[in-house]
């Protein structure tokens, strides 16, 4: 009780003749004015989990996170994702208050920093659950930015892999799924910026590697996988304003060959 007395002393102490940031910084506390509680919600899912959603909003940074029903049915993966949360929380407010102090040093205004994460399923098969998510950042720059995750959760072997961890190597799908990948890019790039892509262009002239992609797996039937997603993010495959490129492509007898044999039951051709 005397400890969190003098604490709370200090505290005030240091309000009556400091800025709330001042008094972040000396005291690890988050000024409260302003600043909205973290807000959890859910809608109960009928796989017998409930969703969650986390919302925080303050001066210094806002936050966001969630995770569908069908996660939070699965005790392991909940665990994961909730310590994900908590440490990409920690992380951001360390990162806003440096650079909120920063800011105030070279006389600039502070922009709030942002981290959001929104996690989705992708498909639900007896064996596995594929989910991807939307990631949101920004770091006080000209414009946000944003990516893509994704993992599936082996519910016999109870835990996660990444998608590449399905098949014989990188280089195995990427020269499975290369040449309908390029010319689908490809269209989606011409009807983008209205001219063809110029394959000179040492910058975003030729075609990403899985490696440089984000892959998602799908499922049209709920049994099995039968399309791959391939995402790539801002500067990845074009610039900023071209933004994220997605291209889903079907299971084909490549792709099949090149899958691990003890993953091959999970996939079907289309």
């Amino acid at each position: 009780m005397k400890q969190t007395c003098l604490v709370a002393l200090a505290v005030a102490a240091l309000a009556s003749c400091s800025s709330p940031e001042d008094v972040a910084d000396a005291t690890g506390v988050e000024d409260q004015a302003g600043q909205s509680a973290p807000v959890a919600t859910g809608d109960t899912a009928t796989e017998g989990g409930e969703a969650v959603a986390i919302e925080e909003e303050s001066e210094l940074y806002s936050f966001s996170y969630s995770y569908p029903g069908q996660v939070a049915a699965i005790p392991e993966l909940k665990a994961r994702f909730d310590r994900e949360q908590a440490q990409s929380r920690k992380a951001l407010i360390a990162q806003a208050r440096e650079a909120r102090a920063d800011a105030k040093d070279m006389g600039f205004p502070y922009n709030a920093y942002a981290l959001g994460t929104s996690w989705e399923v992708v498909a639900d098969t007896p064996r596995f659950l594929s989910l991807s998510a939307d990631i949101y950042t920004y770091s006080g720059g000209a414009h946000p930015n944003s990516t893509a995750t994704s993992l599936v959760w082996d519910r016999e072997a109870r835990r996660a892999l990444e998608p590449l961890d399905f098949f014989a190597s990188p280089e195995a799908l990427n020269d499975a799924v290369s040449e309908p990948y390029c010319k689908s890019l490809n269209d989606q790039r011409a009807e983008r910026t209205g001219e063809p892509v110029d394959n000179s262009d040492p910058v975003f002239g030729g075609c990403p590697t899985v490696e440089q992609l984000t892959v998602v797996l799908g499922s049209t039937n709920g049994k099995t996988f039968d399309r791959i997603g391939l995402i790539a993010p801002p500067y990845v495959a074009g610039s900023y304003a071209e933004g994220e490129y997605a291209v889903t492509l079907p299971v084909t007898e490549p792709v099949m060959k090149a899958l691990k044999p003890a993953y091959r039951e999970a996939f079907a051709r289309r």
